[in-house]
């Protein structure tokens, strides 16, 4: 299922690409905090507009995987007051620098990304235009290739825009994730339905069980299975309660309705 943090990542992300592509792809000028996450071992980012006041909080906030790709940091570093670092994020879209000093175990400073032309024009070549450079920089956070964006070109996935690329990229939808799908009979869904299934967890084991169970369930209800969390226990617990007939559609609404409480 689509966790918080993701969902958060989605958002703000999309925010960030609603630019106008008339731009010119200059580099971005903002402020950058770094900082220990919760979750052991993982950096936090803040990126905040240079002239967001102090009293307000803006920006985009970053704390995933993207953080672990950083050079010239690591978490001891911010144990030493009064460091200047110049922490790096080197992507095929560009680079992203958070240079400053710690303080209070952050680094704070001055952020600056870079957009790379060359990807830009490797991305045109595959027919992905209208960039700039928010989109872009959005591009290097979750790592958005060239290669990557080929790749789901050759397996001929249909609807593929400059804006679910990012979202593609987040859920690590790939050709196999597609042909695990069209394997078992679906027809080839297309980006963002390839989206809407990754990222509500939507896996072929488990589809295998819920046929197994005498459903037939189209591309749509397995999303709502998901989300409705009706498993294949579920199902079972159903059945041995006497309901033999039931559709998806009416095991959703048992869910809705709590009625299996």
């Amino acid at each position: 299922m689509l966790v918080p943090n993701q969902f958060a990542l989605v958002v703000t992300l999309a925010a960030a690409t609603l630019a106008s592509s008339a731009q010119s792809l200059a580099p971005i000028h903002a402020r950058c905090v770094i900082g220990i996450s919760d979750t052991v071992h993982e950096f936090t980012l803040h990126i905040s507009d240079t002239d967001c006041p102090s009293d307000h909080h803006c920006g985009m906030n970053f704390s995933n995987e993207s953080m672990s790709r950083f050079t010239g940091i690591t978490l001891a570093d911010l144990n030493n007051e009064g460091t200047h670092l110049a922490a790096t994020l080197a992507a095929e879209a560009g680079t992203f620098t958070c240079d400053g000093t710690v303080h209070d175990r952050e680094l704070s400073g001055d952020a600056l990304f870079t957009p790379d032309s060359a990807f830009v024009n490797r991305l045109g070549k595959l027919g992905f235009t209208g960039f700039d450079t928010q989109k872009l920089e959005a591009y290097a956070f979750v790592n958005v290739t060239s290669d990557y964006a080929r790749s789901l070109e050759e397996a001929h996935i249909q609807r593929i825009n400059i804006d679910n690329l990012i979202a593609l990229r987040i859920f690590n939808v790939d050709p196999a994730y597609m042909q695990s799908l069209t394997a078992m009979g679906f027809e080839q869904p297309d980006a963002d339905k390839l989206i809407a299934l990754k990222s509500q967890g939507v896996n072929a084991d488990e589809v295998k069980q819920i046929r197994a169970l005498g459903y037939q369930p189209t591309l749509d209800e397995l999303i709502q299975i998901r989300i409705f969390q009706i498993t294949p226990d579920f199902v079972r617990r159903m059945q041995d309660r006497g309901f033999k007939n039931l559709t998806i559609a009416k095991l959703v609404q048992i869910r809705i309705f709590k009625l299996a409480e």
